[in-house]
């Protein structure tokens, strides 16, 4: 094998592929497959649950492939000048090393047994496709409501749910759910589906393709084949499909209060938050008192530690007192991404105070009509 690519182009597909390389359970896997074919070279990891591959442009002089350590290729290709890159190995050679020239520097690394290798997994039909921003915006909507939970591994995943041409992306860790839509663009007759992604990798996939103006979906949701695959431009990754029934949690956001809420600047009551929480241990709850114009945090810590402020706010409907989470109340508010949030109170039958609803705001009179919904557990506050 040999070929010679631009130093950036080579860097770019070393970073993307080894970043996915998920603490690989055998030597094995921690390689990169580098294969080169016509003008193409393509590489690829997977550890038997998540795949990464890059196809990048080169030109090949001798097709060929070769698996080398993944860290390694990668710190080596940080350190290229702007010269050119050529890479060979001879697979014949009793060193059964691979060479990496750039300009003066030569880099000679081990290749591992290539024939051991895992056989990658292979995408058919594309499914459908999404807009690239409106996609990693709603991953950052619902992501940190994905739980971290070993025991329960469905709560580990974002729940995608297909109908009517709406991409509905759903996460919970029990203690909040949030849940937004997209526009789905179906391609190739595909029907309305559901199905469970490691939120992690659903995160990396966000990154990864964040410049990216379509990303395409290949869904096999069969009983052997549950495998979902992500395209964006050059590069694909794909991860295994979480197998479980996850929490049937539309079924919370009915009948929304529309006649107990408030509204309150959304950069306001951040702030507000920051500086009460600055005395909580952990995650601790502040009691927030919602009043006529006003909400008044208070917040205790150990050492009698004590923080009290108030922000400004539109109430509708009575007083109510509630003990929340701050860093889960910032997550709402972050997925919101709106000037003004609406906080609605439902109802509880217990003496627990009823869960809150988070959603957009355009202004302090007109609510946002955007799909984004958060919903929180407010905490038992002691007396």
């Amino acid at each position: 094998m040999r070929f010679t690519v631009n130093p950036y182009v080579f860097n770019e597909a070393v970073s993307f592929t080894v970043s996915m390389l998920y603490k690989p359970t055998q030597p094995i896997l921690s390689g990169v497959l580098i294969e080169a074919i016509s003008d193409k070279v393509t590489f690829t990891v997977f550890n038997y649950e998540v795949s990464a591959k890059m196809q990048i442009t080169a030109d090949v002089s001798k097709p060929g492939r070769v698996l080398v350590p993944g860290k390694l290729l990668a710190n080596i290709a940080k350190k290229l000048s702007v010269k050119e890159v050529e890479v060979s190995f001879d697979e014949h050679d009793s060193d059964n090393q691979v060479e990496i020239r750039n300009g003066s520097a030569v880099f000679k690394l081990p290749a591992m047994p290539v024939a051991e290798y895992p056989e990658i997994p292979t995408l058919d039909t594309v499914s459908g496709e999404v807009v690239g921003q409106d996609f990693v915006n709603a991953i950052l909507q619902v992501h940190a409501a994905a739980s971290n939970d070993d025991v329960t591994p469905v709560l580990r995943g974002i729940n995608f749910d297909i109908k009517d041409n709406i991409m509905t992306l759903s996460a919970t860790d029990r203690y909040r759910i949030a849940i937004t839509g997209i526009n789905w663009q179906p391609l190739n007759g595909q029907p309305d589906v559901s199905f469970l992604v490691p939120a992690k990798v659903v995160s990396d996939v966000s990154k990864q393709f964040s410049h990216v103006e379509k990303i395409q979906f290949v869904i096999k949701n069969e009983d052997d084949k549950q495998v979902i695959g992500f395209i964006g431009d050059n590069k694909i990754i794909t991860t295994k499909l979480i197998s479980g029934i996850f929490p049937p949690v539309h079924k919370y956001f009915e009948n929304i209060p529309l006649d107990h809420y408030a509204v309150v600047n959304t950069d306001d009551l951040r702030r507000t938050i920051d500086i009460v929480s600055a005395v909580i241990d952990g995650d601790s709850a502040i009691k927030f008192t919602f009043q006529e114009n006003k909400i008044t945090l208070n917040g205790q810590g150990g050492e009698a530690s004590q923080a009290t402020d108030e922000v400004f706010a539109n109430l509708v409907g009575d007083e109510v007192t509630v003990g929340l989470t701050p860093k889960y109340l910032k997550d709402g508010l972050n997925g919101a991404k709106s000037e003004f949030i609406r906080i609605s109170f439902f109802k509880s039958n217990t003496k627990r105070p009823g869960a809150i609803l988070v959603t957009g705001q355009r202004s302090k009179d007109e609510h946002d009509e955007k799909s984004f919904k958060y919903l929180q557990q407010p905490i038992l506050l002691m007396r």
